[in-house]
């Protein structure tokens, strides 16, 4: 298959190893063009390819459009094509010489709040769609207070369809000033507004010549060179044990370290047992590796024969999570069922699952699908957490229904809220 574009030079296993990987979802409300924006991107990176882009224009033509709609690059499920609106997460995958990246395409509609929390819990960056003929509008909030519930490192403001509104930078700075306000309301640490034309492709992948009083970047330009991640010497280790394997009388300690270093020679803790060791071992692919780092997959050896398990986590430093029974945590309810005080639960938090009860919804009677709000729970054995907003992955957990192993809510760990 080849390419809807002039043909280039495809990018070699090195250029694509050598660049870097940005994870990022994106959010609009109805009708705010974000399908389009999304196929837009698409289309103008030059990764949309022939056949994609013929099956669009025949649609497009059936449905007596002059152009190609780029949205049904997006809109995948047949529902979605019918009703022209986004249900379910989409994960799209792309890259260009200087980034890879992975799209969550997350729908923006209240009903499917839960959709936007599952595709936004793993993004370095949130896109928020606005249309500049609405402004600001009730589910902006929404989608802004979930980029701030998940403690989104980056969020980009697209001010989209500024074709309708004559590309005046007088619109475009009072939705910019509308939605700093709320954005302060929320904690939300800042974002980057991007004023463009979906439709025309105005400062998506190009500049645009319709606004020269905008000097900032275009969109694709700024998700190429945003900054991805922390310095991983400066994140605590964190090493949640996911298999022990026994060879030769020897434990190996296999998992993902989630975040951090670990080095042969450092001493490591286990919890939550509180037990000490030393790593005498890392292997990393296979092979013997003298220092490890997040998010790479291993085995570690320890000096010590510990009664380490699955569940288990290791961690390095004196940095170590909060050990406790007592979890309060910001989250939004998943579940068609209902989440009620003195629910018992299941906690699964990182590859340790534990049972609780929930003991406080912040004053709420219960809380359904897609809500927001704020819980306490006891459980019945320690977790090692961290809050949310200094470890992601170990400050993350899902409740699961002890009955029937369905999802119930995803929480982010606050341990600096007042107890209930």
């Amino acid at each position: 298959m080849t390419s809807t574009t002039e043909p280039t030079e495809p990018l070699s296993v090195e250029q694509l190893s050598a660049t870097t990987l940005l994870r990022f979802a994106t959010a609009g409300s109805v009708d705010d063009g974000k399908s389009t924006l999304v196929g837009r991107l698409l289309h103008d990176s030059k990764s949309v390819l022939a056949d994609q882009l013929e099956a669009v224009e025949r649609v497009s033509a059936s449905r007596g459009q002059d152009a190609p709609d780029l949205a049904l690059l997006t809109d995948g499920l047949r529902a979605e094509r019918e009703q022209g609106i986004t249900i379910d997460v989409a994960y799209r995958y792309f890259a260009t010489p200087r980034r890879r990246f992975i799209l969550a395409d997350t729908p923006g509609h209240v009903q499917y709040t839960r959709n936007m929390v599952t595709g936004a819990s793993t993004a370095d960056l949130a896109v928020v769609l606005v249309d500049a003929r609405h402004g600001v509008v009730e589910q902006t909030h929404r989608h802004a207070a979930v980029a701030a519930l998940l403690r989104v490192p980056h969020v980009v403001l697209a001010v989209n369809k500024m074709d309708l509104v004559g590309y005046e930078q007088k619109d475009f700075e009072r939705i910019v000033e509308d939605f700093a306000g709320h954005a302060a309301e929320l904690d939300l640490p800042g974002f980057t507004p991007i004023p463009v034309s979906a439709l025309c492709g105005d400062n998506v992948v190009e500049r645009s010549a319709h606004m020269d009083w905008y000097e900032g970047p275009a969109l694709l330009e700024f998700l190429e060179t945003v900054p991805v991640g922390s310095e991983p010497a400066s994140a605590p280790a964190r090493f949640p044990v996911q298999y022990v394997i026994r060879h030769d009388e020897v434990r190996h300690y296999a998992g993902q370290l989630v975040s951090g270093t670990l080095r042969v020679g450092d001493r490591v803790t286990v919890h939550p047992s509180g037990e000490t060791s030393e790593i005498v071992g890392i292997d990393v692919l296979g092979r013997d590796a003298g220092l490890a780092y997040a998010p790479q997959s291993l085995t570690l050896r320890l000096a010590d024969q510990r009664d380490v398990s699955r569940g288990d986590m290791i961690t390095a430093g004196a940095d170590a999570p909060a050990l406790t029974q007592d979890v309060r945590a910001a989250v939004c309810h998943l579940a068609d069922r209902a989440l009620r005080v003195g629910d018992r639960v299941l906690v699964r938090h990182t590859t340790r699952t534990v049972k609780a009860i929930v003991k406080d919804l912040g004053g709420a009677g219960e809380l359904t699908a897609n809500d927001l709000g704020r819980i306490t729970l006891r459980t019945a054995e320690p977790l090692a957490l961290d809050d949310y907003a200094d470890v992601r992955r170990t400050g993350a957990f899902l409740l699961v229904d002890p009955a029937d192993g369905s999802t119930l809510t995803a929480g982010m760990a606050d341990l600096s809220a007042p107890h209930a």
